[in-house]
């Protein structure tokens, strides 16, 4: 049966374990067509800036026969109200309701990338954006990066993490890297490395500054989800001591949750953790991890050349396996055949 992807979390775990095994085979096949969508269409809308994310699906859109138009809103296309009771004087000129309804009856799916609003905190928990856009849709919705979660990257990772070690992740050390950025961003994509790892039954260590810690309840869901892997969850602000033994280092920034409560202060705050920057000297202390980063990096203030060029680093593997990803995404919420070419 059809089906939205808001989530990982939000489906069972044999639909996670199908689309990951379906991942990789999609990498062993390689740039595979076929027509197993044909005649099936996805619209994609970027309310946000995309490179893989856009550029992957509609490449595994079009590979399995599958027709896309991805859109801007604002940018071409009218800007959208998501607000119930709004009066709608302003700016945006289309009510979600009506766009999504539209949509609806001319694509068979719709991705949709809504970043954080990194002011509201309830309505980034809460997915309430993303959630509405789901709610007046009748065709699946694919979450292309919300406020909370990003579940296109997260199976991208957990099959680039897979594919790397040979399936043997059980029992394998992962930091998260807390790292310095000029921009404060959201925890999507943390909260989403998080969970995959939880899932591969790693021993997770998220290394951060104080006034860095996920949010709680997704905290709890990983611990959650690593005991019942045969993993663990921990947190440390010792930077270079979580190194340690890393088997792998996922190097990425995200804002502190002060930024809901004062964001010019959280902003100060930051810029005194330049420090917080994967180096070669840091990578030293691993088990040869492997170094990933879910792109776009900005080179030598997240990390250093030295660890993005070298033999170590596994970033530009974790970008091809977007596109894997999204094809085992579009055969699972399509409820296609995926050994159909």
């Amino acid at each position: 049966m059809s089906k939205d992807l808001l989530g990982w979390h939000l489906l069972p775990r044999e639909d996670w374990d199908r689309a990951l095994s379906a991942a990789l085979d999609h990498k062993r096949m390689g740039r595979v067509t076929s027509t197993v969508a044909s005649g099936r269409g996805i619209c994609l809308m970027f309310f946000n800036s995309s490179l893989r994310t856009r550029t992957s699906m509609e490449v595994a859109a079009a590979q399995l026969g599958a027709h896309v138009s991805t859109v801007t809103p604002g940018s071409g296309v009218w800007g959208l109200s998501f607000e119930d009771g709004a009066v709608m004087d302003g700016a945006e000129a289309e009510h979600v309701r009506e766009a999504a309804g539209v949509l609806s009856r001319y694509y068979d799916a719709i991705g949709v990338r809504l970043f954080a609003s990194l002011s509201n905190l309830e309505q980034d928990r809460s997915d309430r954006l993303i959630e509405r856009f789901a709610a007046g849709a009748d065709v699946p919705v694919v979450n292309l990066e919300s406020a909370f979660w990003h579940p296109c990257q997260e199976l991208a990772d957990a099959a680039t993490i897979s594919s790397h070690f040979e399936g043997h992740t059980a029992g394998k050390k992962l930091v998260l890297a807390w790292s310095y950025h000029p921009k404060a961003l959201p925890m999507a994509v943390p909260n989403s490395a998080v969970m995959m790892a939880a899932r591969l039954g790693m021993h997770i260590t998220i290394a951060r500054p104080e006034g860095y810690a996920l949010d709680p309840s997704v905290m709890s869901m990983a611990g959650d989800a690593a005991a019942s892997s045969g993993g663990s969850l921990q947190e440390s602000t010792d930077r270079l001591a979580a190194f340690e033994g890393a088997d792998v280092v996922y190097a990425k920034g995200w804002a502190g949750s002060g930024v809901y409560v004062n964001a010019d202060v959280e902003a100060e705050r930051r810029r005194g953790l330049t420090e917080w920057r994967t180096t070669a000297d840091a990578m030293r202390r691993t088990n040869r991890a492997a170094f990933m980063h879910c792109l776009p990096v900005r080179r030598n203030v997240v990390v250093d050349d030295a660890v993005l060029d070298g033999h170590d680093a596994i970033h530009l593997l974790q970008a091809e396996f977007r596109l894997h990803a999204q094809k085992a995404i579009l055969e699972m919420i399509w409820d296609l055949d995926h050994n159909a070419r």
